[in-house]
């Protein structure tokens, strides 16, 4: 069924033991009931249908067959307030686009009002937030957040299926197996037994998991799909509750993760927590991905000074180059005009001495060009990019602080501590609000006097850092992780709002900070620095299901890129994303024309048919197992126009492939349309049916490991 996302609809419906609240979006239902003082999860639906479609007969899930059917998780002072609560007030805000509600409810154990926050678009996504409001003249210890919980479904074996089927055969999670740097994106689905399994990421492990989940049952073909909009900790937890041959029972929490307590709420505040995406579809894998990403374009990235349709084509050096001085800069810029690029962009080491320029970390805080490598100023270097028709960009990695800045020494207590008491070498405390204002003070300068189009953002920390322990005034260490990310979003958001036309380009040590809720200020972002194939090719394949494709940022020609893979092959992982490009040919070394024309062809392509795509496009993920593709050679990735006229398909060969032949059945087509496809290794064309394409494919035959195709195909 075609998607259509301009239905939803959200109902209270009270009977004298109930109220059940029934959110529909898309072919989405999803229904909570508040019973005796609790709200519980009752159920899910994907094919559009209330869950009591049979008045006589509701499938509402029965609450006794979870321990905790609590539609959320909430502990204040180390008391549980998930129940004995009186339900005070719902209301419905609607508008063209969206309908939200606002459920508001009083605890009898705290002195606190919840409410809770949801959010629908049309899409099979929902989003929900929840506040917490302090009643009361003492501070409140929050210990316990999760935004979402509850039971998922009951699966009967008897009734509908075979009894035979194994419990852990019939769900899988698919999530993304590394947390480490330079491993982003590497997804694969796993059994999910008849246990509680947990997924964390940020606290208990590294920061370059991405903070996203897909449940799928095996035997009915649902997908449910949840990603946090949180730079902190984070954690996925189901519990499958059943035997063989017995019933089914899956609940699931989405938790927000820190040492405790997460957060103090002082007398009369209300707190207000991150927030999370929620959805099913009964469908595949890029289903859901593509309903995702719809919500994510409409409801989640859509601040109007981030839109990021123009998608200029980076490029960048660095301290790989070890002399980034002026005259350097100006052959670069010369280079990557040739090569198609449009934006030159300055990374790290620009404040360094000359040959220190590896040793950026230490001149942190900063913030001012070397006069030897910059003698007139790098507002020089900006007017020299704007002349030959680029823009111009700058990196920095605003929220750390070198040992050779002055600020260092001066302000020690800017740099945040951890819970053993230890400083951090570099970590700002944003909840330091004088530390913070110089950050942003900064920025806006470094902006404005600099001319920049174009502001890089790095992050390099540990995840450590920021799970640190500090008494605010309150008397009680607290946790300051959500405080401090809250400030860093603020951050942005005043400056993008200041500064709409300057395009934010996250980096964050790679994809160490790439969750929504930093990229809701930013146009696009660095998803790795692992840019070395097969590795490189994997990651774009994997991130491109938790965020848009036009929000990725690859890179050609850069950071060990060139070591491994043909030529074409390093380009084409740029191509179905957001391309950036780094130097082909040394200073004063005699460029190939035949490598330049290929590089110059490629940027053309991008520009005059992905690009126009990217903006609104449909993906598909024809390998999306990081370990299926290892084994079997190949990785495919596609995007096409919702109408599905116009596609593009790269197609690459990984290790141990030496001249296999892999058949594409594209997915962006239609049966009724007819279809011009260019094969771009040989630049040769031939018309087929839709029909054809679809049912027969394309043979596509790769005759060594390590090389690409790419296909683009347009109606005729």
């Amino acid at each position: 069924m075609q998607s259509n996302h301009d239905f939803f609809n959200i109902s209270l419906n009270k009977t004298e033991r109930e109220q059940v609240i029934c959110y529909r979006s898309g072919t989405l239902v999803y229904e909570e009931t508040f019973y005796n003082g609790a709200l519980l999860s009752s159920g899910y639906n994907s094919a559009g249908y209330p869950l009591n479609v049979l008045m006589s007969f509701p499938t509402r899930l029965n609450k006794n067959n979870f321990s905790e059917p609590f539609a959320f998780n909430i502990e204040i002072d180390g008391q549980s307030v998930d129940f004995d609560l009186e339900l005070v007030d719902f209301e419905t805000i609607k508008n063209e686009d969206s309908i939200k509600s606002i459920l508001t409810l009083k605890s009898n154990i705290k002195p606190i009002n919840i409410k809770i926050h949801t959010s629908l678009d049309g899409t099979n996504i929902f989003s929900r937030y929840l506040e917490i409001e302090n009643l009361s003249d003492n501070n409140l210890n929050l210990s316990r957040l999760s935004l979402i919980a509850g039971g998922l479904e009951t699966f009967d074996r008897d009734k509908c299926y075979s009894s035979t089927i194994p419990t852990d055969e019939i769900y899988s999670i698919g999530y993304f197996d590394s947390d480490k740097w330079g491993e982003e994106g590497l997804f694969n689905w796993h059994k999910l037994s008849a246990v509680t399994t947990s997924i964390d990421t940020r606290f208990n492990r590294d920061r370059f998991r991405q903070p996203v989940v897909f449940i799928r049952n095996n035997v009915t073909g649902k997908i449910w799909v949840s990603e946090f909009s949180f730079s902190g900790g984070c954690r996925f937890t189901f519990d499958l509750n059943g035997q063989n041959n017995t019933d089914c029972h899956l609940s699931f929490k989405a938790e927000i993760t820190g040492h405790k307590p997460l957060f103090t709420i002082a007398p009369h505040e209300t707190f207000k927590s991150p927030e999370i995406q929620m959805g099913l579809v009964g469908g595949d894998l890029d289903e859901a991905i593509n309903e995702l990403h719809a919500h994510i374009r409409k409801s989640v990235l859509n601040m109007t000074e981030n839109n990021p349709v123009n998608l200029l084509i980076g490029c960048g050096m660095g301290a790989e180059h070890l002399d980034m001085g002026e005259k350097i800069c100006k052959d670069y810029i010369d280079q990557f005009q040739k090569m198609g690029g449009e934006i030159f962009i300055i990374d790290a080491g620009w404040v360094c001495p000359k040959g220190e320029q590896t040793e950026w970390g230490n001149y942190n805080g900063l913030n001012v060009p070397d006069k030897d490598l910059y003698p007139n100023g790098i507002a020089e270097i900006a007017d020299y990019c704007h002349e030959k028709g680029l823009k111009f960009g700058l990196w920095m990695d605003i929220e750390s602080l070198g040992k050779l800045c002055p600020q260092f020494k001066e302000s020690p207590e800017w740099r945040a501590k951890n819970t053993l008491g230890e400083q951090t070498d570099k970590f700002i405390d944003f909840t330091n609000e004088e530390a913070a204002m110089w950050c942003e003070t900064e920025l806006e300068r470094v902006i404005t006097e600099y001319k920049l189009d174009l502001l890089r953002v790095d992050y390099n920390t540990s995840f450590r850092d920021y799970f640190n322990m500090r008494d605010t005034g309150t008397g009680v260490k607290e946790c300051l992780t959500i405080k401090h990310f809250y400030r860093v979003y603020k951050m942005y958001e005043n400056l993008k709002k200041k500064f709409p036309n300057v395009i934010f380009e996250n980096c964050a040590g790679g994809g160490g900070r790439c969750d929504l809720g930093q990229m809701k200020y930013f146009n696009h972002t660095w998803v790795s620095d692992c840019q070395r194939a097969p590795k490189s090719i994997y990651i774009t394949n994997g991130m491109t299901m938790c965020l848009p494709p036009e929000r990725v940022d690859r890179l050609f020609a850069g950071m060990g890129c060139h070591e491994h893979g043909s030529l074409d092959l390093q380009l084409r992982n740029t191509m179905l994303g957001h391309m950036s490009l780094n130097v082909i040919v040394p200073m004063a070394t005699k460029i190939n024309e035949n490598i330049l024309e290929f590089v110059k062809h490629s940027t053309d392509i991008y520009k005059d048919f992905i690009r126009p795509i990217l903006p609104d496009c449909l993906i598909f993920h024809h390998t999306p197992e990081t370990d299926m593709a290892h084994k079997n050679g190949f990785t495919v990735l596609e995007i096409a126009t919702p109408d599905k006229t116009k596609g593009a398909i790269t197609v690459f060969s990984t290790e141990n492939n030496n001249g296999n032949s892999i058949v594409i059945k594209p997915k962006g087509v239609r049966a009724d349309k007819n279809y011009k496809v260019t094969l771009d290794n040989d630049r040769a064309s031939f018309n087929t049916s839709g029909v054809s394409a679809i049912n027969n494919g394309i043979l596509i035959t790769l005759n060594s490991s390590m090389i690409s195709e790419l296909i683009l195909f347009e109606e005729i």
